[in-house]
């Protein structure tokens, strides 16, 4: 394994790094607008669409184009990709994968089924969704959900190579994308809710093999960490950083899994993600600030080594892992351009960071709602600079095992869980889905056992008291200011993912199912429209034969629909989620659905 290798030389790998190229197929496919190549439209996660055909001014006149059942149930999160005349099409447990010819109707070129073992369903924490495919060099590339990665040829389907990258029988399962880097493909883990050790692992994209893996926590090889230049606001993080904030070997078992979003920068040659929450819930359990779950890592693409790491929520006591996208713009601040990195965390601040070296410029409540901290502290010369200033009232560590601390806002599934949010470079404004959520969480002794649940604590979640009585907003929010200029209640939370255009317009969906357009400047509804099932997919944009599309998969689940998506009723099950979302049954009902959408023939 190269760690050792990398560990062994940290400071000579980082000098010796070699200028840094994106994978030029990928870099290619992401300039032209016409196409779709990464789940998140483009390497800075911004999910912006330079086509302009579908206007603040016609959206209203939007008519479905076209359709495609999937054939599979359950909660059906990411979205299509479209390289030339191809779409491919990707499901839930058991990640079928389908090519449809663009130029015949959607004629089926090619379909994938991999054969899983379904022991892993119950493995996994929150639904059986996959956050979607990727392209590089001729490969489309799934990760499983029992954590195979697959490489399949892009215009025959035909399987190029396959690795192994975890062990369901130990809780490690797969949800998430994967981010082509170079001639890398970057890969994450779940698993937090079993007590998984979380990694970010890159194999080569030519023949799957293991180029490195860094873990979330433990030994600084491990992590590949250079304790003398990885940093947390700018000072060096130390020998042992995280050893020192576990207790004994409880780092093994530490959750920090890596199921959300990638993003990269090519200049700077850096991945960005975030690690999730420690193991188990019960913050009694694992004394000390438990680094770097609850992390933003910033690492070096050829070698993985951290250049810069920034802890939002140490000691975690809600579950609020820090796993959602990171946004990269530049934009001035105080009259100087700036390499920005913005993260919506599910503790319900956003974050905006110098991508380059980490430093913390912004971090406010995206929820005026929030109220497990004050702030986070911005003086540089405290103590707890950085850190989240923690009401006593709200700390489910203070109040103590079995003791119900009410009333805590975001509940666990945060102000915004991983639907990823989008920005426009014409308004310079973020635009985010949310969840207007708050909860009773009661933690309890709980005993580690390899492929069972590690979680130790029970929670009620319920829309926030004494507001506008939905469990959702949808917002546009002015990262440089840290401030909301706009906000769209919503009923139930926004569980999609948001895509702004260059027509001045931006579209999400919602768990009853509409895809809704509204007026990136003003947030003015402009269009919605009701699609077989709950969406908690991600929306999307392409063209062709001259014509702009816009699709989204539609198929209720994920954590906020699993009472849906399983069919539970127990108000606690679902981690919590079944009885605060019971209303939903009302609204929508399973499906697995692509529906497009397009201006009339001109």
């Amino acid at each position: 394994m190269r760690n050792v290798a990398i560990a062994a030389g940290l400071l000579g790998t980082v000098a010796m790094a070699l200028p840094a190229l994106a994978n030029d197929s990928v870099s290619t496919i992401l300039k032209d607008p016409k196409q779709w190549g990464i789940q998140t439209g483009d390497y800075a996660n911004t999910r912006y669409s330079k086509l302009d055909q579908i206007t603040a001014k016609n959206v209203d006149k939007l008519q479905v184009a076209w359709t495609f059942s999937t054939g599979v149930l359950r909660g059906h999160e990411g979205g299509p990709l479209v390289i030339g005349d191809i779409m491919y099409v990707h499901t839930p447990f058991p990640n079928n994968v389908f090519a449809l010819d663009l130029n015949d109707n959607g004629r089926i070129i090619w379909k994938y089924e991999p054969k899983q073992d379904p022991n892993v369903i119950p493995v996994m924490c929150c639904d059986t969704v996959n956050r979607g495919l990727a392209y590089a060099d001729g490969k489309i590339i799934l990760h499983q959900a029992d954590t195979t990665v697959v490489a399949l040829d892009a215009k025959s389907g035909k399987k190029v190579w396959s690795v192994v990258n975890g062990d369901p029988k130990k809780g490690e399962t797969n949800t998430a994308t994967v981010l082509p880097v170079k001639d890398k493909v970057i890969v994450g883990i779940s698993g937090g809710e079993f007590g998984v050790r979380g990694s970010v692992t890159a194999y080569n994209i030519a023949d799957g093999k293991l180029a490195w893996r860094g873990y979330s926590m433990g030994p600084d090889a491990d992590m590949l960490v250079d304790p003398e230049k990885t940093t947390e606001h700018g000072k060096p993080i130390g020998k042992d950083s995280s050893l020192k904030t576990w207790q004994g070997d409880q780092w093994k078992i530490g959750g920090g899994s890596t199921w959300g979003w990638y993003s990269y920068d090519p200049k700077l040659n850096l991945v960005y993600y975030g690690s999730g929450n420690p193991s188990t819930w019960n913050p009694k359990q694992r004394p000390g600030d438990n680094k770097w779950s609850m992390t933003v890592f910033a690492r070096d693409a050829d070698t993985g080594v951290a250049k810069w790491v920034y802890q939002m929520t140490p000691h975690d006591e809600w579950d609020f892992d820090g796993i959602n996208e990171m946004i990269l713009t530049d934009q001035k601040i105080d009259g100087k351009e700036r390499p920005l990195l913005t993260h919506f965390d599910r503790n319900g601040f956003g974050y905006t960071l110098d991508r380059a070296t980490g430093e913390l410029l912004v971090a406010e409540k995206f929820d005026p709602v929030v109220n497990w901290a004050t702030k986070v502290d911005m003086d540089k010369s405290s103590k707890t600079y950085g850190r989240p200033l923690v009401v006593a009232k709200y700390s489910t560590e203070q109040n103590g095992e079995d003791v119900n601390s009410q009333g805590i806002c975001p509940a666990a599934l945060g102000t915004k869980d991983q639907q990823p949010a989008a920005y426009s470079p014409e308004t310079e404004l973020f635009y985010v889905p949310t969840n207007h959520v708050c909860m009773d969480y009661e933690p309890f002794q709980v005993s580690y056992t390899a492929g069972q649940p590690y979680v130790g604590a029970t929670l009620s979640m319920y829309a926030a008291p004494n507001s506008h009585g939905g469990m959702g907003n949808f917002i546009a929010w002015d990262g440089k200011k840290g401030k909301i200029v706009w906000s769209n209640k919503e009923q139930f939370s926004v569980w999609s993912g948001a895509l702004a255009t260059a027509g001045g317009v931006v579209f999400y969906g919602t768990l009853e199912g509409y895809l809704k357009a509204v007026d990136a400047k003003s947030g003015k509804e402009l269009y919605k429209f009701k699609t077989p099932s709950g969406i908690i997919g991600n929306v999307m944009t392409y063209e062709h034969k001259g014509q702009q599309y816009v699709a989204v998969l539609s198929g209720v689940g994920g954590w906020a629909g699993i009472g849906l998506a399983a069919g539970l009723t127990n108000s606690t099950d679902g981690l919590g989620a079944v009885g605060g979302y019971a209303a939903l049954a009302q609204y929508t009902a399973l499906g697995g659905q692509l529906t497009v959408f397009k201006l009339p023939n001109s």
